[in-house]
């Protein structure tokens, strides 16, 4: 009998991700893959960040031309602001490619990314790249390129218009045709997915020369599907949660615009016009595609398995292909096909969500074929056990299991973390050692489970990565990623420790078990001019997941300090430094990082005069946690507390950022804030974005926010109000206030304002006008509006000296 093994290994797609439970196709959702797997054509779409991208024409090539379409997005938007909870930086940048994967599920496409780190807002892509490093960032969309092999570019931003968007936007797109005339691999064609938008005016739109645009009608209607292109792309478009997507799908015919850059124009609207997208294309694919046009064609929705044989042929053929990129592919898409019309299942299941390296564990084996199909398991290998034999027919809807016992995960496995977040990173860039996985969205976590099956004689191994699953009271059946962590992690409490003057201040160290009778010292390292009791604190710990609280006091010097505090923990000869991270969000897969396991430590002289404050939260920071360190009482404010009696015990009262955008109850709520301003109380108002206010009374006067903003954040600022208390009282600031700050000194300022506003800062970037808006005051009544686009939401995490200082003085205003 001649028997061919081809290995399909998973651990690298784009579209799977190893919290998600098993595909599970319908026959409607096989005879799509049909159609893809007989579709020999590519797209690459290529923009800045996620949420860039045109979820409607990725939808379009995937489903109407059943291309092979994916989205390049340089950065894995770091930088931005986050509307669901308090996660910045990287750990945003986690959810938001979570989010990229979520919005591929659905529209069909697949996912890339470059190294480069999302650092925040810049205005022109010579401030990017002097950030990026550029070389690098084009190395990856040039292996991007090469790696895909797109027939067609689309980029979604215009080359040769910077300064007129985010300097990433322009920047991407210059980038692409970089890459273009560096590549081997030559696409035919590269665009401009153009729009009104880009020209200012749906009016200057209409009266442009569109004589290297190519429109297209996308919004077609997919009967199979029972949606419209736009549907689709709308649901897709919502995933992108934490930056508050969510879009209305749309029916009936709906124009998209492509500006030719590169290649030849197609004469009608089919994008592929003179590239052969058929079985043809390729040397010894015509019989396969004679034999998979046939199964399109007559394609048994009541039982795919009777396909089985002529794809079991065509897959023998394909393993004869002597172009190594398209026999790649095509197998992995067509074995999936062939597990799907036979109702094949198989999964590796661990007992324990968490283990060590040295920490012993079991994996339950299931393995069913749900169709007639001839099937035999060969054998099972987990890991690098032994492989188990087996020679059993998969007779229909019998289940086979079984156990691998007692199984150990080695030394030589990594610890369970985002491949990008394991080596030190620059302001501008990730570093990825690796070059086979720099462009990837995640490396599955590689627990391979290899099920060698013997499908009408032919013999193909599947790799499945061991998973874990639960039953959850609310939600049943549930998945999670079955991960490998340290002995023990920890957490310094509070994130951000503030010194002021030199009493001493008491923090706590968390240590988490993931192993039992976890035994050891922990100690915390701290500047050398400091002193802490006691220096070390031995630990035992017996039972797996439990949590154990360590209490160190700390004695500070006087000089003023920023610097970093970090736990360690010795085992043996073994020291672990590292805190366990896990992001969880209904709508994608739990998330487990690792970082090191610090807090700020900062040591500043400052005075605060009001201590009883209220904050109103907006759509997510960590501001109020950070005034606790100052010693204030913060209190939280649920909108409906919001109430002349409820606020009036307060000193002052803040808006978290965003707050006028995502709390829909200010919208009728505002006045009782602005009535306890003019009976003498003191309200800040955090930045706000122009669009999508609940009201356009956000302050008792005549106030109008713009997208004015100041990436720089060593920006040099200049006192408009010198003498304002909120410059002298309780804390003299200087400009030396504004030095350390992070990522960007403000954003969204307001542009225009009344009479009663005092500016109190200016500050701008290099070759703008000086920018007024960063802080405002309004005395109304007795009390003090007051306004601020400066990010103290960034800087106060950061632990940075001047912000608290700048911040304690609004707060004391009277």
């Amino acid at each position: 009998m001649n028997r061919n093994i081809t290995l399909l290994l998973f651990v690298f797609t784009s579209i799977t991700t190893f919290a998600q439970a098993p595909q599970k196709l319908s026959s409607v959702e096989i005879y799509e893959q049909v159609q893809k797997l007989n579709f020999l054509g590519k797209v690459l779409y290529v923009a800045a960040h996620p949420d860039d991208e045109n979820t409607k024409l990725i939808t379009y090539f995937s489903n109407y031309y059943h291309a092979q379409t994916a989205y390049l997005s340089l950065t894995r938007g770091d930088g931005g602001q986050n509307l669901i909870g308090t996660e910045l930086r990287e750990k945003l940048g986690a959810i938001r490619t979570q989010e990229l994967l979520a919005a591929r599920r659905i529209d069909g496409g697949e996912q890339f990314f470059t190294r480069a780190n999302d650092f925040g807002f810049s205005k022109e892509p010579n401030e990017t790249f002097a950030i990026w490093n550029k070389n690098e960032v084009l190395e990856d969309v040039v292996q991007v390129i090469e790696t895909f092999q797109p027939d067609i570019i689309i980029n979604r931003f215009n080359h040769s218009t910077p300064g007129t968007t985010h300097g990433h936007h322009t920047a991407s797109a210059m980038l692409s045709l970089e890459a273009y005339d560096l590549v081997k691999y030559k696409p035919k064609r590269i665009f401009f997915n153009t729009s009104w938008w880009f020209y200012g005016s749906q009016e200057a739109f209409d009266a442009a020369d569109k004589s290297k645009l190519l429109a297209i009608n996308s919004n077609v209607y997919y009967p199979l599907k029972g949606k419209s292109n736009n549907e689709i792309a709308a649901l897709s478009r919502s995933q992108h949660k934490c930056q508050g997507f969510g879009t209305i799908g749309s029916r009936g015919d709906e124009t998209e615009y492509l500006e030719l850059l590169k290649g030849d124009l197609p004469i009608n609207t089919n994008l592929f016009e003179g590239i052969d997208t058929t079985w043809n294309r390729i040397k010894g694919g015509n019989e396969i595609g004679t034999i998979l046009n046939e199964i399109e064609k007559n394609f048994n929705f009541e039982n795919p398995s009777v396909h089985i044989p002529n794809l079991i042929k065509a897959y023998d053929l394909i393993q004869k292909l002597e172009d190594s990129h398209w026999k790649s592919i095509k197998s992995k898409q067509i074995i999936k096909i062939l597990e799907a019309c036979s109702g094949l299942f198989m999964e590796a299941v661990a007992d324990t969500e968490t283990t060590t390296k040295d920490s012993p564990f079991n994996i339950n084996i299931e393995v069913i074929n749900r169709s007639q199909s001839n099937a035999k398991l060969i054998s099972v290998k987990a890991l690098a056990l032994p492989t188990a034999l087996k020679n059993i027919a998969l007779k229909n809807n019998e289940k086979i299991s079984f156990q691998f016992k007692n199984v150990q995960v080695g030394e030589v496995v990594d610890y369970s973390n985002l491949f990008w977040l394991k080596e030190q990173k620059t302001e501008g860039m990730y570093q990825v050692s690796d070059k086979s996985i720099r462009i990837l969205p995640e490396v599955v976590v590689n627990f391979p489970v290899v099920f060698t099956i013997e499908m009408e004689g032919k013999t193909i191994e599947f790799v499945k990565n061991i998973c874990y699953k639960f039953n959850n009271p609310d939600d049943g059946e549930t998945y999670a990623p079955f991960t490998v962590l340290p002995a023990v992690t920890t957490k310094i409490e509070p994130e951000v420790i503030i010194f002021n003057g030199t009493q001493s201040k008491e923090i706590t160290v968390t240590i988490k078990a993931h192993k039992p009778n976890a035994k050891g010292t922990l100690s915390i390292i701290i500047p050398t001019d400091w002193k802490v009791s006691p220096k070390e604190i031995p630990f035992e710990i017996t039972t797996k997941n439990e949590e154990k609280k360590y209490t160190f006091t700390l004695y500070p010097t006087k000089p003023e300090i920023a610097t970093t505090l970090k736990a360690n923990v010795q085992i043996e000869n073994t020291i672990l430094d590292q805190e366990l991270v896990n992001i969880q969000y209904p709508h994608i897969p739990k998330q487990t990082i690792l970082v090191p396991s610090e807090s700020k430590l900062v040591k500043l002289d400052i005075e605060t005069k009001g201590k009883n404050i209220g904050y109103i939260m907006g759509a997510g920071d960590e501001v109020h946690k950070n005034l606790e360190n100052l010693g204030f009482k913060v209190s939280t404010i649920h909108p409906s507390e919001i109430t002349e009696t409820n606020i009036k015990q307060f000193d002052a009262v803040i808006l978290g950022i965003r707050a006028f955008n995502v709390v829909d109850e200010l919208k009728y709520k505002n006045k009782i804030l602005f009535d306890y301003v003019n009976n003498g109380g003191n309200l800040i108002v955090q930045y706000n974005t122009a669009n999508n206010l609940t009201t356009k009374e956000i302050a008792p006067f005549e106030l109008k926010l713009s997208n004015e903003r100041v990436t720089d954040e060593n920006a040099k600022v200049t006192f408009l109000a010198p003498n304002h208390k909120v410059l002298n009282q309780p804390n003299k600031i200087t400009e030396k206030d504004f030095l350390g700050w992070v990522q960007e000194q403000g954003l969204y300022y307001p542009n225009k304002w009344s009479a009663e506003f005092i500016p109190i800062i200016a500050s701008n970037d290099e070759g703008e006008t000086p920018k007024h808006g960063g802080l405002l005051i309004a005395k109304y009544g007795k009390g003090n509006y007051i306004y601020t686009g400066l990010s103290f939401f960034r800087e106060l995490p950061e632990g940075v000296c001047g912000a608290y200082r700048l911040l304690a003085n609004m707060i004391a205003l009277e």
